[in-house]
């Protein structure tokens, strides 16, 4: 085998290697990336998810008073 082309192979397997370890250190930041969105969007939800049963509270609260003044009148 020609000493040339075993460099040109090792060259090539080199350069290979590099893009295959910049494309993971890309992925690796786009997944970190991605859990963070998702947690900040678990605790938006939460938020929500809280804040609608606050206001289910408050409108079941003022259907029971206004029942309450319809019995009294």
């Amino acid at each position: 085998m020609d000493p040339n082309d075993s460099l040109s192979e090792l060259r090539a397997l080199s350069s290979r290697v590099e893009r295959l370890a910049e494309l993971a250190r890309r992925l690796a930041e786009e997944n970190r990336s991605l859990r963070q969105s998702q947690e900040q969007l678990v605790q938006e939800r939460a938020a929500l998810l809280n804040k609608n049963e606050q206001a289910r509270s408050r409108v079941e609260a003022m259907i029971h008073r206004l029942k309450s003044l319809e019995q009294n009148a």
